[in-house]
């Protein structure tokens, strides 16, 4: 079974996707800040990372560029993801590293 890495500070967001997901069959672990997400890379070995970008302390595209930094070897696909885009967001999420960039609440890219 697949395992999903959701890095997201709204509780609702977090919860609610995670159920989505377990519905459709995968393995979920959760983070609620950029640099729980980032440890629980290296602890947990996702499959892919869906990571909120706009978060505190630590942003999700610091957090993707720690994940794929590291020199543990191969990381996890990261796609970012927002409730809130800025013009520019995509790019930088894919400057970043992440293999994709998406709106929370739709399905189309930032």
């Amino acid at each position: 079974m697949p395992k999903i890495l959701i890095v997201e500070t709204n509780v609702e967001n977090r919860d609610s996707l995670a159920g989505r997901l377990q519905c459709r069959g995968f393995a979920v672990v959760m983070a609620g800040d950029g640099k729980t997400g980032v440890a629980m890379v290296q602890a947990e070995k996702p499959d892919l990372v869906l990571m909120d970008i706009n978060m505190p302390e630590m942003d999700g595209w610091e957090a993707t560029r720690q994940i794929k930094a590291a020199p543990e070897g191969a990381s996890p696909p990261v796609i970012a993801f927002t409730e809130h885009s800025m013009p520019g967001d995509r790019e930088r999420s894919l400057g970043a590293a992440c293999a994709e960039s998406l709106r929370s609440r739709s399905s189309s890219p930032i």
